[in-house]
């Protein structure tokens, strides 16, 4: 039985869910996915400008886990990026 997901703090609830490339219809889209505890992850690292652990620190999570979570975001974001394809940011309990 795996361990139970710690709660993660976001302070973030974005508007917009969607980004695609212009001029490609949708249905010729590929998606990639960005959950918002990435969401959250990528504003407080990049647009914050907090080093690791003060955005660990932040969202109540370890410093491990918190770069897992960023390492995973910028993965999708680059794939998206380089590959055309659409991103989707899935809605979680925000708490």
């Amino acid at each position: 039985m795996p361990r139970p997901r710690i709660c993660r703090r976001i302070r973030f609830n974005p508007k917009i869910t969607y980004f695609k490339p212009q001029g490609i219809p949708m249905r010729l889209l590929e998606e990639v996915g960005l959950s918002h505890d990435e969401l959250e992850a990528i504003r407080l690292h990049d647009l914050g400008d907090c080093n690791q652990a003060k955005c660990a620190q932040k969202m109540k999570v370890s410093a491990s886990t918190f770069q897992r979570i960023l390492a995973s975001a910028h993965k999708k974001i680059a794939e998206a990026l380089i590959g055309g394809k659409a991103i989707r940011i899935s809605k979680l309990n925000v708490k």
